[in-house]
């Protein structure tokens, strides 16, 4: 089994990647393998509609000036994703909104192909919009019929500058549950 972590801040090694990294620990301690893939350095443009995944339907994007086909390889090979990302003006930063755009297209053109994966998603804010972005990305999963587990919160944290969600007990308690759940489930769903 398999996991894909989505780094979708335009840093590293910020609150973001901290989020990401308590998952993805958990994870590797129930035995799953992981990966993280950095949105951070690799501009990602939104989906421009010009319907050559629907003609292609080879689950791709038809856009490949960018690493968007790259990341929808490793989505494809994995079992589950995970979506990290901080809060911009309330929403996703508009890379991710990029990601779920395209990739929520891809999946629909190519007969739903993300359908009972396992997707979860890991926000970070620094005061208020985190549930709006949180919603964002699980829109993403549920349409997709993608299998959406809890935590013991929503999977939000708090954090400004550099990695100051480290702070937030109840965010690390809640990214940790989350990266249990997920495992647990991914054992129930391969079993």
């Amino acid at each position: 089994m398999k996991v894909l972590g989505v780094n979708g801040s335009v840093k590293h090694n910020g609150n973001t990647a901290v989020m990401l990294g308590w998952v993805m620990e958990e994870l590797v301690a129930e035995g799953v393998e992981t990966e993280v893939f950095d949105l951070a350095g690799k501009p990602i443009a939104g989906c421009i509609d010009c319907g050559r995944c629907f003609k292609n339907k080879d689950r791709r994007c038809g856009v490949t000036t960018d690493a968007m086909n790259d990341l929808i390889d490793r989505v494809v090979a994995a079992d589950g994703l995970v979506i990290a990302a901080p809060t911009y003006f309330a929403n996703v930063p508009a890379n991710v909104k990029a990601v779920i755009e395209r990739l929520g297209y891809v999946n629909i053109a190519n007969g739903g192909m993300l359908k009972r994966k396992v997707g979860a998603a890991a926000i970070v804010a620094r005061r208020g919009g985190a549930i709006d972005a949180f919603n964002a990305v699980n829109h993403l999963f549920l349409h997709a019929q993608m299998i959406v587990p809890g935590s013991s919160y929503w999977n939000m944290g708090y954090g400004w500058h550099g990695q100051e969600v480290k702070d937030d007990a109840e965010a690390e308690r809640t990214m940790r549950t989350l990266g249990q759940n997920i495992a647990w489930l991914l054992g129930k769903i391969h079993a």
